[in-house]
């Protein structure tokens, strides 16, 4: 067992050498991680805090947290479209090695009405970036004595800074659709949204030891639905995501069903709408994420446990990573018609 504890924290160590970027299997509460055109596209105010810790059954648990804000800007009677401003904080601590990445986004939108119910918008961010990393718990080859470890042996390994920054920059596309009511009485709702976007477009250096390596581009492509099931309180609720970066390639598909468990009180404001969405997602080759989602007035939590079912289950028996995220928005979304022009 410790010489697949070993390897597996040789894995995760190679992985964070080429440079592959934080994730979420919540990925409709991370937006602005997916896409910077998404600020701005489903909610007046939107501001969600994430946070996951995984790989705490074989090794230094690696921890997330994420908070992002994003809202549309004053809108002007009769526009054809509307602009929208996002910001992105994000913390990522990784292992061992206390690898640590801490990086601000602010991300620009402009959507364009298509029809009443449906938007295309574009969008950019940019950001800044400080990686970190603690050499004091790293062990090396060069320092086994043929016996054991001796920390005393030179390691080897070419003089390196600690902590360097970076630019980042990217943009992306994304498309709105919505239609009908929510209500129970009614339920014909039916959104899409899909969308594409560029991170790393500039492709910043990225090494310790001030060589030539550089943060690969990512791409993300991805799309969600909520289908209401006419006149009665069920809807279905699909989304698909895929991301390419380098060699490493993710696809994360799955669904959940929303059964709607109150309507908001259209007068009085005393009853708060509420829904409670249960799922799961499969991360090919990866994992099977089970997912819970519960709604009440402008308030959202959504938990999730990533399965482990690759390879590396030999070592983490299963246990993968559990991630909570909290959301607010504005308007009501139980109370107001959900349309792209609401």
């Amino acid at each position: 067992m410790k010489k697949i504890k070993l390897l597996f924290g040789i894995c995760l160590l190679t992985l964070s050498s080429v440079a592959q970027d934080i994730h979420f299997s919540q990925f409709w509460m991370t937006p602005l991680l997916i896409n910077p055109a998404q600020a701005g596209a489903e909610h007046d105010l939107r501001a969600i805090v994430n946070y996951k810790n995984q790989w705490g059954s074989v090794a230094a648990p690696y921890s997330t947290a994420n908070l992002s804000v994003d809202m549309k800007l004053k809108k002007k009677k009769g526009a054809k479209g509307f602009s929208a401003l996002g910001i992105t904080i994000f913390n990522d601590n990784a292992g061992d090695d206390q690898m640590k990445t801490l990086q601000g986004n602010l991300a620009f939108a402009y959507h364009v009405y298509l029809t009443n119910k449906s938007t295309l918008g574009a969008g950019l961010y940019g950001g800044f970036a400080q990686r970190s990393i603690s050499y004091s718990n790293l062990q090396w080859m060069n320092q086994y004595d043929g016996t054991s470890y001796n920390a005393a042996l030179p390691s080897g390994e070419p003089s390196a800074g600690s902590s360097f920054t970076h630019l980042d920059l990217g943009g992306g596309l994304h498309y709105d659709y919505n239609s009908g009511e929510k209500y129970i009485t009614k339920n014909d709702h039916k959104s899409f949204s899909a969308g594409i976007a560029l991170f790393h477009a500039n492709q910043p250096k990225y090494s310790f030891y001030g060589t030539g390596e550089k943060l690969n581009i990512k791409m993300v492509g991805y799309a969600n639905a909520l289908i209401g099931i006419r006149n009665t309180n069920v809807s279905v609720v699909p989304g698909v995501t895929y991301l390419q970066q380098g060699k490493a390639t993710e696809l994360l598909v799955g669904s959940m069903l929303r059964y709607q468990l109150k309507e908001e009180s259209r007068y009085t404001g005393y009853v708060k709408g509420s829904s409670l969405s249960i799922g799961s997602y499969y991360r090919n080759k990866d994992a099977m994420v089970a997912t819970m989602q519960f709604e009440i007035s402008q308030y959202t939590i959504g938990v999730s446990y990533d399965v482990n079912v690759s390879k590396l289950k030999t070592a983490s028996n299963g246990r993968g990573g559990f991630e909570i995220s909290l959301r607010f928005v504005n308007p009501n979304p139980f109370l107001y018609k959900n349309t792209s022009r609401s």
